[in-house]
Formats: C-alpha cells, structure tokens, sequence
C-alpha cells in the first residue's frame, strides 16, 4: 500500500529532509519525490510505501505537520487518490 504526501507552502531550507525524516521515524518509506520551487513558493508530491509504517496516517501528518509547521500537508491513502482522479 502506499500514500501521497503533499506539502505546499513558502521556500525554505531542510523541508525534503525534515518530511523524510518524519517519514522514516514512521518507518514509511519514500519511493518517489518530486518537488518544485515556484519563485517563493515550495511544491512537493512524495510516494511512501506505508505496509510497514508503525502509526496512522492521521499520526504521520501530525509529525510531519510539527516538523514544518507553516507548511500545508496532506496525507492521503493511495486508494482514496485513485478513487477521486477516476470520478
């Protein structure tokens, strides 16, 4: 199974390493990254594998929340994703 992590919000340094960083305390591992910086404003989609993650997603958006607490981030279930992009 896996999730997308989304985070949006102004630039700033160690937001990749801080959001990993999070991710591997959750023991969820990272399988693709993309990320862009758009003049000011910072952008990244995260894949994660999370059939061994050790806590909720709702946890893990907490902590990566508290990491990067200026950020917007969502965590959704990869299924949910699908579910709204086929409708």
């Amino acid at each position: 199974m896996k999730a997308v992590i989304t985070v949006i919000g102004k630039d700033m340094v160690g937001i990749l390493a801080k959001v990993s960083t999070a991710c591997a305390q959750a023991n969820a591992n990272v399988a693709e990254v993309t990320q862009s910086i758009l003049d000011q404003y910072f952008a990244m989609i995260m894949l994660v594998d999370i059939d061994d993650m050790n806590c909720s997603l709702e946890e893990l958006q907490s902590s990566i929340e508290a990491t990067a607490p200026t950020m917007a981030v969502h965590v959704m279930h990869e299924d949910i994703f699908n579910s709204m992009h086929r409708i």
